[in-house]
Formats: structure tokens, C-alpha cells, sequence
């Protein structure tokens, strides 16, 4: 480290972690109103890092105010910027869809997919589902280079 580098706070890394590490809890969840939350904070969380990682505050980046080494990056506050806009979006509509979702059923819980609970079902008792077709022919990479061998 240079002599007259700054360190990041720990305090800024600490806080950080502990919003991104609370968003995620509650994005975890099936509630769509708990979803809301974790996205706020897990997006306050990742703001809150870019002052860590663009390193110390300096002047204004005004070309030909000061010498570019005296200057301030602007690119991480343009980030944060661009972050705040893509959470806001994000809870409009998360908060859309929970309103939807109440509407229809009355509660804002995200159902089970009634095509995983078949595949589970069909899973379990070792059958294949009536649309399989073992002769259809792969499309996925490995099998076309291995027909090619």
C-alpha cells in the first residue's frame, strides 16, 4: 500500500455485508412482500460498497478545474446512480406482481408449479412423463461431437 493510500473503512464493509447478507435472506423467501424488503436492502447494501471500492474522495472531476490525479472517479457514483434506478424498477415490479397475486388468490405467497409437482410425482414412482420421446435425437453440444467422433 502506498504511503498515502487510504484504507476502507471496515465499518462501510461490515454494514454492507450485513445488508446484502439480510437482502438475501428475504429474497430466500416465497412471500412477495418479503421479497421487497430484500431487494431494498440488498441493493442499499451494494451502494454502500462502491464508496469502499472507488477509494478516497478527491476533487470534483472537472476537466481542466485540476490535475486528473487530483480528481475524483466518477464512474462508481454514476454506478450507484444506475443500481438505485435498476432496485426502484425491480420493486415496482415485484410490487405488482404481489398486488396481482393477491388479488387472484388472496394471499401473496408464491404457489408451487403444478409441472414440478407432476415431474416430482413421476420422479418418484420412476416413470416418464407421456410427452418423452426416447427417440428424438439430442441437439446439445457433447452429443453432436460425439457423433461426429
Amino acid at each position: 500500500m502506498s504511503p498515502n493510500a487510504i484504507a476502507p473503512s471496515l465499518t462501510l464493509v461490515v454494514v454492507a455485508g450485513f445488508l446484502i447478507a439480510s437482502g438475501v435472506y428475504l429474497l430466500l423467501e416465497r412471500a412477495l412482500t418479503r421479497l421487497l424488503p430484500g431487494i431494498v436492502l440488498a441493493s442499499n447494501g451494494v451502494a454502500t460498497l462502491y464508496p469502499v471500492v472507488s477509494g478516497p474522495a478527491k476533487g470534483a472531476p472537472f476537466v481542466g478545474a485540476r490535475p486528473s490525479s487530483e480528481m475524483s472517479d466518477p464512474l462508481p457514483r454514476a454506478m450507484v446512480l444506475t443500481a438505485i434506478v435498476i432496485a426502484l424498477a425491480s420493486v415496482a415490479f415485484v410490487l405488482s406482481l404481489a398486488y396481482r397475486q393477491w388479488r387472484i388468490t388472496g394471499s401473496d405467497d408464491v404457489p408451487d408449479d403444478a409441472e414440478d409437482d407432476l415431474i416430482k410425482r413421476l420422479a418418484d414412482r420412476d416413470e416418464v412423463s407421456s410427452t418423452y420421446d426416447p427417440d428424438t435425437q439430442s441437439t446439445t453440444t457433447a452429443d453432436e461431437e460425439d457423433a461426429t467422433a
